[in-house]
């Protein structure tokens, strides 16, 4: 199959922001954006992933079959195309061509007519095989290498060397951590040209901004094939933006373009989505652009509201410096890494608590508009009071300890920590060497932390915990020191559709369930459901 025209454009809107909304669109919107793109003069639309990924729910994009692409009316100017990622092929226990030949059928059967693989440099040449059987079935293929930015020149000449030998219709590479300057996106073309004959294309991303003046510079350069999607959407600061590619584009081929069915898809659909999903640069993208992080972490801190602007800052050097360029959920989860299997601390909490009662204090707002009522029943009836993390609401002095354990909170909070007039109670002998260093010559307790899923367990000196949140761990000083009861104030709770609130419904569910669990009382206002008083009543 041959193409008429020299510039292409691909919009994988559909493709690249499913992360955001796991590519679960609308037949509404998908209509309404295929006439927008037909309008805009698009050439091909990648409507999503091919996958055999069957965990958790995702919408038809994350499959695009070629019944899902029949039962939609597609404008007679666009071209569909999909995506794979080789790695599903490449690791398939069938081996990846009998894996491929799972997922298509000959071309003329298939409303498809463009398959790309994203792959990693170390995949290419597994793919390959694949890519040539595809063509064998009549399609168009292309490869999307990711995270070439960081391969040496050696490297980058041996891609294009090894390609050359294969009937690709389009070489992409993609800035995939968005850290590219110009003349860096223009010495990959030239780099992979001196072999590479054939087509190429760019797939930018926007951390610091510079998607279009990469996408330009590379189209300087001769790559002819240019992706975008709609508003930027993709994942973390999102991508080159459709809208403005078209108009470069319009200029540099002499095509007619009508943007009005376009602007009107974003003012309807993907304006209320990116106000709601909060793709886009911002300064914490432009770091991980900087220092060659994924940008998939900042987006799942910034959709966690645990997180905040320092936490964010301290997980961004972590990063830094151990390494992030590729996203991995145990780094995210690191309190499962690091409070994984059994340990046992020193510092035992029944010397110290033995029978008494025990408050903890947590931040929500209901301490501070009760805040005298539960400073006067501290005093008034002496329980063992457990502040978590660093938060200050209520007298100081009044509280016995503080308890913390996530490894990115504890790095986010070190600088305070010398401050604290009360010892922190801290699983210290697992924590690695970077959080050791950071909280040297703070008064620490050491009460061990082991994470297992769904599970309490406890012990003098450690406990077992389902969560490395902090909350678990407070609950868990508490019961191992043999609390008579534990009173619980600023456990406000979140609304019902905010996933935190399912998983501390979880964690509170576990722990009175829990062998050897001491009673728990919410004293403040809360939504959770655990049994409630009033601070006001005791």
């Amino acid at each position: 199959m041959k193409l008429d025209f020299k510039l292409i454009n691909i919009d994988c809107t559909l493709r690249d922001g499913g992360y955001y909304n796991q590519w679960d669109f609308s037949q509404e919107l998908i209509h309404a954006y295929l006439d927008a793109m037909e309008a805009a003069g698009v050439d091909f639309v990648e409507l999503g992933f091919r996958s055999f990924d069957k965990n958790g729910f995702r919408g038809a994009c994350a499959y695009t079959t070629d019944d899902f692409i029949n039962s939609l009316t597609i404008p007679p100017n666009i071209k569909i195309g999909v995506m794979m990622n080789a790695s599903e092929l490449i690791n398939h226990p069938d081996g990846p061509l009998a894996a491929i030949k799972l997922q298509f059928v000959p071309a003329k059967e298939s409303p498809v007519t463009l398959i790309r693989f994203a792959c990693h440099v170390h995949e290419f040449e597994a793919t390959l095989p694949m890519c040539a059987w595809l063509k064998q079935q009549g399609y168009l293929v292309g490869i999307n290498l990711m995270q070439v930015a960081d391969r040496s020149e050696t490297e980058i000449e041996h891609i294009g060397k090894v390609a050359s030998h294969y009937d690709l219709d389009a070489l992409y590479f993609a800035d995939s951590m968005g850290s590219l300057e110009p003349h860096q996106a223009a010495a990959i073309v030239k780099i992979l040209k001196r072999h590479w004959q054939g087509a190429m294309g760019i797939h930018t991303h926007d951390n610091m901004g510079r998607a279009m003046a990469n996408t330009l510079s590379a189209i300087n350069e001769g790559v002819t094939w240019v992706d975008s999607t709609v508003t930027g959407m993709g994942r973390g600061p999102g991508n080159v933006q459709t809208e403005y590619v078209l108009i470069e584009l319009a200029n540099l081929r002499a095509k007619h373009i009508n943007l009005s069915p376009l602007l009107e898809l974003i003012r309807k659909h993907f304006k209320p989505m990116q106000d709601h999903y909060g793709w886009g640069a911002n300064p914490y993208y432009y770091l991980a652009g900087k220092y060659g992080i994924h940008p998939t972490y900042i987006q799942k801190m910034l959709s966690d509201s645990r997180f905040g602007e320092a936490e964010i800052l301290s997980v961004i050097d972590h990063l830094k410096a151990v390494g992030g360029k590729k996203f991995s959920t145990e780094i995210m989860e690191a309190g499962r890494q690091v409070y994984g299997g059994e340990q046992t601390g020193s510092w035992a909490p029944e010397k110290i608590i033995n029978g008494r009662e025990v408050l903890i204090v947590a931040a929500g707002p209901s301490v501070g508009n009760h805040r005298r009522a539960i400073e006067q029943y501290i005093v008034k009836a002496s329980p063992f009071v457990i502040g978590l993390n660093t938060q200050k609401t209520i007298d100081e002095n009044l509280i016995d300890v503080r308890a913390a354990c996530h490894p990115f909170r504890l790095l986010a909070d070190c600088d305070q920590y010398p401050n604290l007039k009360q010892p922190l109670v801290v699983p210290s002998s697992r924590l690695p060497e970077v959080i050791k260093a950071s909280m040297e010559g703070v008064n620490q307790f050491d009460f061990g932390l082991s994470v297992e899923p769904a599970r309490f367990e406890f012990h003098d000196t450690y406990a077992i915990a389902p969560t490395s949140l902090v909350v678990a761990y407070a609950l868990a000083i508490a019961t191992s020191g043999k609390a008579a009861r534990v009173l619980m104030a600023g456990f406000d709770g979140f609304s019902a559709d905010d996933p935190r609130t399912t998983e501390m419904e979880e964690l509170l569910a576990n722990y009175q369930s829990a062998k050897g669990a001491s009673p728990i009382l919410a004293v403040t206002p809360t939504r959770y459901k655990i049994p409630s008083t009033s601070i006001y009543a005791l």
